[in-house]
């Protein structure tokens, strides 16, 4: 059974055309039995054949099958043909243009056409001569049915408007959580990608320029030498210690609690940084002006991070000799970081687009960093020779 209601749900002009032909049937009976002379009998039948068309092609074409029905109605009124059983398709014609996507005054004419139908087949005919109120009251009777088919129409559109309204919105929603995903995806990714090149480009530094170290002084100061492995070893265990963190965050969401365990850099860690830096070989001048305060998580590690990607190119670029400042200057509403070397510094194509091969990410990850927070960064050559790197990081980051 459910098969053939599938089947009548995929057809629905054929199931329009059998009632069609129902109701032709049904006229043409009462065309046999009741109207007299041939005559009458013809020019009902225009009228019959069009209802019939209607009640057939009502969903596929309702406006035009409206405009089709009042037209019969008028041939009716004109010459004197009777209404009949094949009159009921105004009924499913104004039903239809209610409940379909036509224009509003289409809808509202059909109303009008509904409700006249009746009072004009009262006039023209008489049904009772000289029985004024008996045909007002048959007027009004014969015009509910079609105020009725009106507004069933008119409620189903309604509901369908408004569903596909909903449908609309929740693909619209989907959409824009699909696009929420992707967002959260890629600043994830960005952030992993940041944090692997800190630990990695700063620890590796650190333990290549000891190694350097320890080859050159090991034949004639053994002592220095081991001091370097020694460091080169802590180093080691350090970045292992980060990268473990970072890949705790990326299996579960949450750093892994361990022995070896490395908390998430901030400002009381920059003085340690600072401290392995110069142990590596890196003259530092360290210096914190204001009073120093506990700060936003995101704001102490933004800080941290920029002082050891900016250490770290002092060391790769900075040239033999070069020697490096840290500046901190805390605010009332934020902090600010000032980091100077007098090295060599770097030609314009490292610390613009990505580097010269487009593979430099320590500035890209440093802009990154501080626009997360909503604060300013420069980079660039100082006067006189060297690198500077200037940022301003607010207490409130964005959309506080």
């Amino acid at each position: 059974m459910q098969r053939f209601y599938d089947f009548l749900r995929r057809h629905p002009t054929g199931v329009d055309t059998f009632w069609a032909v129902v109701l032709f049937g049904m006229a043409g009976l009462e065309v046999a039995d009741s109207y007299q002379g041939v005559a009458s009998r013809l020019l009902a039948l225009p009228a019959m054949t069009a209802l019939a068309v209607v009640v057939a092609l009502r969903r596929k074409y309702p406006q035009a099958m409206l405009w089709t029905s009042v037209g019969t109605g008028l041939y009716q009124l004109a010459v004197d043909s009777q209404p009949t059983a094949a009159n009921l398709a105004m009924l499913a014609i104004l039903y239809t243009v209610a409940a379909s996507d036509v224009p509003r005054w289409v809808s509202k004419t059909a109303l009008a056409w509904g409700l006249a139908a009746a009072p004009l087949a009262a006039l023209r005919w008489q049904f009772e001569k000289g029985a004024n109120e008996e045909n007002v009251q048959f007027s009004i009777f014969v015009t509910v049915p079609f105020a009725l088919a009106w507004v069933l129409g008119d409620s189903l559109r309604t509901r369908r408007a408004y569903y596909a309204q909903l449908v609309e919105r929740n693909e619209r929603l989907e959409r824009e959580r699909e696009a929420q995903g992707k967002a959260a995806v890629a600043a994830e990714r960005a952030r992993i990608a940041r944090e692997l090149h800190d630990v990695v480009a700063h620890n590796v530094s650190v333990m290549v320029v000891q190694a350097d170290g320890a080859a050159y002084v090991m034949d004639v100061a053994p002592e220095q030498a081991k001091e370097a492995l020694q460091t080169i070893s802590g180093t080691g265990r350090q970045a292992l210690a980060e990268m473990r963190r970072l890949l705790g965050i990326l299996r579960t969401g949450e750093p892994q609690e361990s022995e070896d365990y490395v908390p998430q850099p901030d400002m009381e860690q920059l003085e340690v940084l600072v401290e392995q830096v110069r142990t590596a070989g890196l003259t530092v001048d360290y210096q914190v002006e204001g009073a120093p305060r506990p700060l936003p998580s995101g704001v102490e590690l933004t800080a941290y991070r920029i002082v050891q990607e900016a250490l770290t190119n002092t060391r790769k670029h900075g040239g033999p000799g070069a020697g490096a400042s840290v500046r901190l200057m805390y605010f009332d509403d934020g902090l600010g970081l000032l980091v100077e070397d007098d090295g060599r510094g770097s030609a314009h194509e490292l610390y613009t687009d990505g580097g010269a091969d487009g593979a430099g990410h320590g500035l890209i990850g440093m802009r990154e960093r501080v626009s997360m927070v909503g604060g300013t960064l420069e980079a660039g050559p100082r006067p006189g020779g060297g690198f500077r790197i200037s940022a301003l990081l607010p207490l409130k980051g964005k959309g506080s």
